[in-house]
């Protein structure tokens, strides 16, 4: 019974749920792949518009069955739904499956705005459901170290971080440039990690002040009504008084295929995230003492999987709501707040 009343249904095994998969582009199938090699669950149902896009999935999985809808998906009594849609589906989608007693690990990002956010997380919170966000670059091994250095408090007071994501390509799906559909530009596909890795690794400080600037085909984003920024940045003031720089971007003509890293200093030294030779997988991770460096991290590190398959080992022990998914609410809302809205 959830804290409404309602009824709900209980999981059907802690050891081997029954999953399903709702769009199963590349990055749905490649986080089947990792959740399967898990070896804990079973992928019983694959839901995609796009039946070739289904049967390529179904290569992973032949036992599962193929459908097109959501319901479909959820009418096979899984335990948990593994969604890779479009972003404005997410949030309809994940509440549908967690009213129907179904945990959920969603792309990011879970909502449009913090209202969708908070939706989906009081839907989890209710339902008492596993709810997870692919914010996939904290399982980075650099980043994981990285943090707990910084929580060790070996770097003494962290009272700034630069963190940026320049992606020299753009979206290929057509969803991606529609304010309706996509709720943003490069802040909702790139920067929202940003500002989770930035509140992550800093444990979630409160948020005092937020500005930024917006750019569409090098003009202010407030002359192109309709479209969406493929250019920003921000400044995020922290109640600790740490300062954190934000930058993001597509189609950046910056000489590789992308820029991607995240800096923090402190009052004993520095630690760094970056990429390697404009990779987007290989990154190395390094920690500052004045001119001075220390590798903490390098390639190999096969990260991109590692958040499904970590929910998916969660769900299999029968791990249910747990109050740090509320932590997206946070990041949601400095999202809201770069936009202005």
């Amino acid at each position: 019974m959830t804290r409404s009343g309602a009824q709900i249904p209980p999981l059907a095994s802690l050891r081997r749920p029954r999953l399903g998969f709702l769009g199963v582009g590349w990055i749905g199938r490649h986080r089947m792949q990792a959740i399967l090699a898990t070896g804990m669950v079973d992928v019983v149902a694959i839901a995609d518009p796009s039946a070739e896009m289904a049967a390529e999935a179904g290569l992973l999985a032949p036992a599962a069955k193929l459908m097109t809808t959501v319901d479909d998906l959820l009418a096979e009594g899984v335990d948990g739904i593994v969604i890779a849609t479009p972003s404005a589906m997410h949030a309809e989608q994940s509440i549908k499956a967690l009213k129907q007693g179904v945990a959920v690990f969603c792309q990011k990002p879970l909502g449009r705005t913090t209202a969708e956010v908070q939706a989906v997380v009081d839907a989890a919170e209710a339902a008492d459901r596993l709810l997870g966000v692919d914010f996939s670059y904290r399982s980075a091994e650099g980043m994981r170290r990285i943090r707990d250095i910084i929580r060790s408090g070996e770097l003494g007071r962290i009272y700034a971080a630069d963190l940026v994501f320049h992606n020299a390509y753009g979206p290929d799906k057509a969803w991606f440039y529609d304010p309706a559909l996509s709720g943003g530009g490069c802040v909702m596909d790139l920067g929202v990690h940003l500002v989770d890795l930035a509140l992550w690794s800093l444990d979630f400080p409160g948020v005092s002040s937020t500005s930024s600037k917006l750019f569409a085909g090098g003009e202010p984003l407030r002359h192109c009504a309709g479209q969406v920024e493929d250019y920003a940045i921000a400044t995020v003031e922290l109640d600790t008084g740490t300062a954190v720089q934000l930058a993001c971007s597509w189609r950046l003509q910056a000489g590789c295929d992308a820029v991607i890293a995240a800096t923090f200093y402190g009052t004993n030294g520095g630690v760094a995230l970056r990429n390697v030779d404009g990779s987007f997988y290989d990154f190395i991770a390094e920690r500052y003492r004045g001119t001075s460096r220390e590798t903490l991290a390098s390639p190999p590190d096969a990260w991109g999987g590692r958040a499904a398959a970590e929910w998916a080992a969660r769900l299999a022990r029968g791990d249910r709501f747990d109050p740090e998914a509320k932590r997206v609410i946070e990041v949601a809302r400095v999202i809201d707040e770069i936009y202005a809205r």
